[in-house]
């Protein structure tokens, strides 16, 4: 998956997320509002309670009903009364309840109370749950006692209610009215009925009874035709309701605003730390970058950033791993060009001191001649002249050779020469070698020996650069031991994957500081009778072309016992 498909899907799942949290804190807050509703309804009317709210409020123990304290409050509260029974009708409790107590409810009066057919109460009941009980809510019809007061006093001829001072003062404490109404639906009489009708149709007598935030009840007298309306307006609790629900949204909604600002700081901190930091990390590591600091940032710990204690990308940063590949690749590659740079530079140094220090002596050798051929102070010899020259052209040469070597051993240094690698019979092709030195009138004071391999040998070489370490080895041979040294080449090989050539003499041998140093650029091997001439290039060379054709070299030597270089070359 790359890194597009990568923030398409964390963005896609973080928004799921973020839906099904606010889903859930939307539920929740409605189900807390329903459930303060439905608290609140059951403390203001308990006849609207629900049937968990009576079954948490009532134990039975030992056959007998316990109601809890909250319960007992409300029912007195609202002048109403409780009553407990089982399946069987048997009363198994009772609070707050009018009269004498039942023992025991019969199956009419069961019917009536749940029916409605009780003209002196209103009954609620519930059924307990996992038991077979039923708790009973009663409260006493105030419209139905204040008719049975009125009616003895409503004089129906003349149409005259004639209420007394105390039924006056009653209907006063209850807010209740009473109107006498004739045949025709007109009001003749009534007491307290400010805002009531004072003509009824059809229409209007039914709404009256199903007016809500009232009870009325009717009288009808069959001789007169007249009729007497007596209401109660209900307990005037809506303010309050609404007064508690406005204070329980009030609280919802302060707690809706706090779980929302915590979900956005914890959101925004989750945020930050998912994309903020390792953003943060990527930008500072392009910084270093940018200011040739080419590593990746670390943390409190002196660890990479991007990596954890087992050295594994930390989960934050996994979501950029392949930009932090690629960083990782771009600070490797702008690290080694560094190196290789700083390698160049330093290369480039040595080369020029050691070309300024290597030209110097034959410059002033031939600067010299020159001079003294130049000068008008002396005439010289067609002897002496030929011998100057010489000197001059033999310097020249050595200086040439230098040149040559030095260009070649940077060139080697930075992996600049090219190779061109050929199959080559190595036995023919050494034999050609000893040969010309063999042949070579220069060394007829040496003895030279080849031991070819008993079957041909081949293996992949550049015979001009191959030819230059033979050379090279052979020559120091000659060049650092005395006339009449046996020089031989050996090859042979190794479990046919290995090629081993020795060249070995039986000269005067090295000491243990020349033998460390044998391979060290400048460095000149001596001995007695020696000028010290050379560019001191030439086993440094030998050794980095061994390398580039995938070889090893070796040497062991000891003073007066001679020198053996062991070159080991893969099979071709």
């Amino acid at each position: 998956m790359n890194i597009h498909r990568r923030f398409i899907f964390q963005f896609f799942v973080q928004l799921i997320i973020v839906f099904v949290l606010f889903f859930i804190i939307l539920i929740s807050f409605w189900a807390f509002i329903g459930y303060s509703l439905m608290d609140m309804e059951s403390k203001q009317d308990l006849s609207k309670a629900e049937d968990y709210f009576v079954s948490d409020h009532v134990n039975f123990k030992n056959g007998k009903a316990v109601f809890e304290v909250e319960l007992k409050y409300l029912a007195k509260e609202q002048n109403g009364w409780l009553l407990a029974i089982n399946e069987n009708g048997e009363v198994l409790g009772t609070y707050n309840m009018p009269g004498k107590t039942p023992k025991k409810l019969n199956a009419s009066e069961i019917a009536a109370i749940t029916y409605g057919e009780n003209s002196k109460a209103h009954y609620t009941y519930w059924k307990i749950a996992n038991k077979p009980h039923f708790v009973l809510f009663g409260k006493e019809k105030i419209e139905t006692k204040l008719l049975e007061r009125i009616s003895p006093f409503v004089d129906w001829k003349l149409q005259k209610l004639n209420l007394n001072e105390d039924v006056q003062n009653e209907l006063n404490s209850k807010n209740g009215w009473v109107q006498l109404i004739d045949p025709e639906g007109n009001v003749t009489d009534e007491f307290g009925a400010k805002d009531q009708q004072k003509n009824y149709s059809v229409k209007k007598l039914f709404a009256l009874q199903d007016e809500e935030g009232s009870s009325t009840v009717l009288y009808f007298n069959p001789d007169t035709e007249h009729a007497i309306l007596v209401g109660v307006p209900a307990d005037n609790k809506a303010s309050s309701l609404e007064k508690s629900l406005f204070d329980s949204l009030n609280k919802s909604l302060i707690i809706i605003f706090i779980l929302a600002f915590l979900l956005l700081l914890s959101g925004t901190l989750w945020y930050a730390r998912k994309f903020g930091v390792p953003l943060l990390t990527l930008m500072k590591w392009i910084q270093n970058l940018g200011s040739g600091l080419y590593q990746e940032p670390a943390d409190v710990h002196g660890r990479p950033a991007t990596l954890n204690r087992k050295g594994k990308l930390k989960r934050k940063f996994r979501l950029y791993k392949e930009l932090i590949a690629t960083l990782t690749q771009l600070t490797e590659t702008l690290k080694q060009n560094e190196k290789q740079e700083q390698k160049m530079a330093q290369t480039r140094e040595e080369w020029i001191s050691g070309l300024s220090h290597d030209l110097k002596t034959p410059l002033s050798s031939i600067s010299g001649y020159a001079q003294m051929l130049a000068s008008n102070d002396y005439s010289w010899s067609e002897k002496e002249t030929r011998e100057f020259s010489g000197i001059m052209a033999e310097k020249s040469d050595y200086m040439m050779d230098l040149l040559e070597d030095l260009t070649l051993t940077y060139r080697l240094k930075n992996n600049a020469l090219p190779i061109a690698k050929v199959p080559t019979d190595l036995n023919e092709f050494i034999r050609r070698i000893i040969i010309h030195y063999i042949n070579d009138p220069v060394y007829q004071d040496r003895t030279f020996n080849f031991i070819p391999h008993p079957e041909s040998i081949t293996a992949s070489i550049d015979p001009k650069w191959f030819q230059r370490i033979m050379d090279n080895i052979i020559a120091n041979a000659i060049k650092y031991n005395p006339p009449g040294t046996a020089i031989s080449v050996r090859l042979s090989s190794i479990e046919e994957h290995l090629i081993v050539i020795i060249i070995k003499d039986d000269g005067i041998g090295m000491d243990s500081a020349t033998l460390g140093k044998l391979f060290s650029r400048y460095y000149r091997g001596t001995h007695t009778g020696e000028t010290g001439s050379g560019s001191g290039l030439g086993m440094a060379i030998t050794k980095q072309l061994v390398h580039l054709h995938g070889g090893t070299i070796n040497v062991q030597s000891k003073p007066q016992n001679g020198t053996a270089i062991r070159i080991m070359l893969p099979v071709n």
